[in-house]
């Protein structure tokens, strides 16, 4: 889960590669992360894989598909190649999880989409010799199929119009982490920016976003204001109201906005670019979630690296005008934040981060963006 430039809608993508948005520094202008660093960090945390990694090929294979595609994305992305021992044996696990519909999660599983979606960019990381080929393509078929549009009887006015759910269908509810691992996954799967269901889940993405425009007409889109992003619009936006009865902006999610939306080929120079980058500048932070602190942190700072990498820029300024070497500084904060056995884990155990294999996952698709040039 990472990808593609900068695109602005509707002109040559390589021009918003030649650009960042307001209070982000000119890429190159920043001291590369620590080669030596990284590859001590890196080596500590494949040799914890090694020895968590089941018989079967699979890391908390209870939880499903997701954690082992999550883990194997972040390994061939810190460079490991297909034959890597720990690579091979959890493509071969996610290969018996494809389904004759294309979708690639358990039988039974509640969160197909989300499954599938991860495995899709697995897939893709594996395919430089077009092995997965099909079943990256039939993949794709099945997650279109899963998002909210017209198929489900949705107008582009409903609130879900767009939106990707943990499993999809009629009845389902859409919310922004589900919405950006189904544009992650439509790139890796080859669609353009400006392809349907891209722009499609465009729309629900900037229903997430606490700015008042004409992308966002939404009764909470006012309420704050502050250019972030929330979890979700739909169901009354599932009750997390802040005083002044909007929704609340996090750091997790305001990253995945962004990301999604420079995905979706919105350029910098667009309002709601500009509100997200604002936002981010007010509250950069890689001690915590903003406005969740521990819940969630390495989620978030997966989605900090891959958002600040789509835009092409290697410092941000925070809200006194300071620089941060972003990928510097965030392999730094990961070195000292593994454990001796070379994990990561949260204390904060909600959304699974006191799962080792899943906070690692994490980690390592993280530090996969902080990958010096001379990294082996």
């Amino acid at each position: 889960m990472r990808f593609l430039a900068c695109l602005p809608r509707r002109f040559p993508q390589i021009v918003a590669l030649l650009a960042v948005a307001v209070a982000m520094a000119s890429a190159g202008s920043a001291a590369p992360p620590d080669a030596k660093l990284y590859n001590k960090t890196v080596d500590k945390a494949l040799d914890f894989l090694k020895t968590h990694q089941a018989a079967d090929g699979s890391f908390t294979a209870k939880a499903g598909p997701a954690v082992t595609a999550l883990i194997v994305t972040a390994v061939i992305r810190n460079g490991r190649p297909t034959s890597d021992p720990v690579v091979a044996k959890g493509l071969k696990y996610l290969e018996g999880f494809v389904q004759t519909t294309g979708g690639i999660h358990a039988p039974n599983s509640r969160m197909t989409n989300y499954e599938t979606c991860l495995a899709l960019v697995c897939f893709s990381e594996a395919n430089a010799d077009g092995k997965y080929k099909t079943i990256i393509e039939n993949a794709d078929k099945f997650i279109k199929g899963s998002q909210l549009d017209a198929d489900e009887g949705l107008e582009k006015s409903s609130v879900n119009f767009g939106g990707a759910s943990y499993g999809g269908g009629k009845n389902s509810r859409p919310d922004l982490s589900n919405t950006h691992y189904l544009v992650e996954a439509l790139r890796a799967a080859g669609n353009d920016y400006n392809s349907d269901s891209v722009q499609k889940a465009l729309v629900f993405v900037s229903r997430c976003q606490n700015l008042e425009s004409e992308h966002n007409t939404t009764p909470f889109a006012a309420k704050i204001n502050d250019g972030g992003f929330y979890y979700t619009p739909a169901a009354g936006g599932e009750g997390k109201k802040e005083e002044e009865g909007g929704l609340r902006s996090y750091g997790s999610m305001t990253y995945a906005g962004l990301k999604s939306m420079i995905f979706a080929g919105v350029g910098p120079d667009d309002p709601r670019v500009k509100a997200a980058v604002g936002w981010i500048s007010k509250n950069y932070d890689l001690k915590a979630n903003p406005g969740q602190g521990s819940a969630g942190l390495y989620y978030y700072y997966h989605l900090f690296a891959k958002a600040l990498d789509a835009m092409k820029t290697e410092e941000v300024k925070d809200a006194a005008g300071k620089p941060h070497a972003w990928r510097e500084e965030l392999l730094t904060e990961l070195a000292s934040r593994q454990q001796a056995n070379g994990s990561w884990v949260n204390e904060n155990e909600k959304w699974m981060e006191g799962d080792a294999n899943l906070a690692t996952g994490f980690a390592l698709l993280s530090l996969s963006y902080c990958r010096p040039a001379v990294a082996k």
